[in-house]
């Protein structure tokens, strides 16, 4: 359901998160991790994740958001915060390896 696995994404911050995200998204499963996923999936795609496209008409943020709430109360905004830090972060690692990979083909 994604790309192959290689050592730079051995021990990634926020790798758990898209690990399960992808099994809860091929299971058709509507989790914190699946909404992270769909929240970050343009970003994903373009570094060669299969997201698949998951149509609702109440967007993923608020899903999300919603979801902490009824578990969280006031604390959902900081956690969202973080899980959202997190996906960030995962994608920048691999968009920064992209480049260093692109860069040492030259």
């Amino acid at each position: 359901m994604r790309r192959r696995k290689n050592e730079a994404e051995a021990a990634l911050p926020g790798q758990d998160l898209v690990e399960q995200g992808l099994a809860d998204l091929a299971g058709k499963r509507t989790t914190d991790n699946s909404l992270l996923l769909l929240i970050a999936a343009p970003r994903l795609r373009r570094l060669g994740f299969e997201i698949p496209a998951a149509p609702s008409p109440v967007p993923p943020e608020h899903q999300l958001y919603d979801r902490l709430a009824a578990r969280l109360g006031t604390a959902a905004h900081s956690h969202y915060n973080a899980l959202i830090r997190r996906i960030v972060s995962f994608a920048h690692v691999l968009e920064r390896e992209s480049r260093r990979t692109k860069l040492a083909r030259y």
